[in-house]
């Protein structure tokens, strides 16, 4: 049971625009480490986003950029499952700040508890983090980025525990998912294996004599 669990924050609606990141450490079935920080996307901040997670430009100030921040964070991510909820927007979060970093993607495996929840807790009205996080008991700050990454972290755990599944990635396996990879040059999404596509019947003369035959038989 061991993975890590992120969260990112923007300031706008740019991807590339971190301005907070959560991460939490499982290890062993358990929350080992935590760590957050702010981030100064050198950009502006829309008004919509600082209402969701209440993050200002003064709180920033001074604060490192991804960049500087990057030799602090690739460690704790490389080599890594990675967890998030609602992943595919975490992942292009960290996507888009590498690239306007001019950074190398880290190599990491990665799920998505929204994705698993949806599947697995059918019956719930929504699968937000708050909806999920409150089906299972778990205490969230919402839109606190390290509050929401424990809170993904706790959802993983709680449905492992339920199927019995001492591996994040097993557990996915048998949901039917592919876990999502990043790698120096390029991603993969978390998703279900795609069905191969049936091959179109052809409609040649012998087909049609083939037919013909047939509806005489």
């Amino acid at each position: 049971m061991d993975f890590t669990a992120i969260d990112f924050e923007t300031a706008n609606a740019s991807r590339s625009s971190a301005c907070a990141l959560g991460l939490v450490e499982v290890r062993g079935g358990l929350i080992t480490a935590e760590h957050s920080w702010l981030i100064d996307p050198q950009q502006r901040f829309d008004g919509w986003n600082i209402a969701i997670h209440g993050i200002t430009p003064s709180m920033v100030a001074g604060q490192p950029t991804f960049s500087e921040l990057w030799p602090t964070l690739e460690p704790l991510l490389q080599g890594q499952i990675i967890v998030a909820h609602n992943a595919s927007f975490d992942m292009s979060v960290l996507r888009y700040c590498l690239d306007g970093a001019y950074l190398d993607y880290p190599v990491f495996q990665y799920l998505c508890t929204y994705v698993l929840g949806k599947k697995m807790l059918g019956d719930l009205p929504s699968h937000k983090l708050n909806v999920i996080s409150e089906h299972f008991d778990i205490p969230l700050k919402h839109h606190d980025a390290l509050d929401d990454a424990r809170a993904a972290a706790s959802i993983l755990l709680k449905l492992m525990e339920r199927e019995e599944q001492h591996d994040p990635l097993l557990l996915a396996g048998a949901q039917g998912y592919a876990s999502g990879t990043m790698y120096p040059g390029g991603y993969t999404p978390f998703s279900a294996p795609k069905k191969p596509k049936k091959s179109a019947r052809k409609k040649d003369s012998v087909g049609k004599s083939a037919t013909s035959i047939n509806s005489f038989i």
